[in-house]
């Protein structure tokens, strides 16, 4: 990744992923105290890099990744654009740049789609869409400066595939998918990349209370669907197949990377159900192509 900006009296090189005396990157993750953010926090400072961990309260960021010269605790709550535009200032004041961004920051909601009430869908998409659009455009102000960086935006497997129980969860995700794959095409001539990851179901608080959001509405109909998905989650919470600090990891690769792949699915949960829509996918279309290619003009039509 090219790196344009100077940074300040301090900071400069350091050893890399790699052991060579490569620029230090400036990472900013959103929703840095737990989970998800919190370990490639912690996997990027291990690796030398600087790292702005932003969350609702920075005390939170500092309290599990301690005091650190290349950390900056700070405020934001996604969902507003002011706090994202004035996260993002601090950031380039203090570090001179911005080289990897992830979106991190979001919740789930189970529930059927007819449970799901507008508030409560109102609520899941202001944070897991608008926040990462008002995030993303505080950021790349900065990152067309440079004629660099990488933007990550933190998708999931029912970001690809839907799920009885996820409908609107997955709503959120399926739009990150979109909003990524036309930002990828955007940015591209600004020298500026962007992968959508896909984690599957990993070890974290993700189906705990303190993350998980249930509709308060349960209607006894769907009791041999999304019911059995609420039972689902219950059952697996704590025995997850992925390994949330592999995961960390991978995005060391992942920014390592010269070409970074557009997508980047883990877990082999979601490589299994990635790989079953693409074939469903497939046989659909060969079924119903005659019917999908027969809604074109013709040369007839024209006469």
């Amino acid at each position: 990744m090219a790196r344009s900006y100077t940074l300040p009296i301090g900071f400069g090189t350091s050893p890399g992923p790699n052991g060579k005396g490569n620029t230090m990157r400036v990472w900013f993750i959103t929703g840095a105290s737990r989970g998800f953010g919190a370990l490639i926090a912690e996997a990027a400072l291990k690796a030398g890099d600087a790292v702005v961990a932003t969350a609702r309260e920075p005390s939170t960021v500092t309290a599990r990744l301690g005091a650190h010269e290349r950390l900056l605790a700070t405020r934001l709550d996604v969902t507003s654009e002011a706090e994202a535009h004035e996260a993002a200032g601090q950031a380039v004041k203090k570090f001179g740049r911005i080289d990897i961004l992830v979106n991190n920051a979001g919740y789930g909601l189970l529930g059927a789609i007819e449970e799901a009430s507008d508030a409560e869908t109102q609520k899941l998409f202001g944070t897991n869409v608008f926040g990462l659009l008002s995030v993303t455009r505080a950021v790349l102000p900065h990152m067309r400066r440079q004629r660099s960086g990488h933007v990550i935006n933190i998708s999931s497997v029912g970001g690809y595939a839907g799920f009885p129980g996820w409908g609107v969860y997955g709503a959120t995700k399926f739009a990150v998918e979109g909003i990524s794959e036309a930002l990828s095409g955007e940015v591209a001539p600004l020298g500026i990349k962007v992968t959508v990851v896909e984690p599957g179901f990993f070890r974290t608080n993700f189906l705990d209370e303190s993350s998980l959001s249930r509709t308060a509405v349960q209607i006894e109909d769907y009791r041999d669907s999304v019911g059995k998905t609420r039972a689902h989650a219950a059952d697996v919470n704590g025995g997850q197949r992925g390994d949330p600090r592999k995961l960390a990891q991978a995005f060391l690769k992942l920014v390592d990377a010269k070409n970074p792949p557009l997508r980047l699915p883990l877990g082999s949960d979601t490589v299994d159900r990635i790989e079953a829509k693409n074939i469903l996918v497939a046989r659909e279309l060969a079924g119903w192509r005659t019917v999908a290619t027969s809604t074109d003009f013709t040369d007839d039509d024209a006469k």
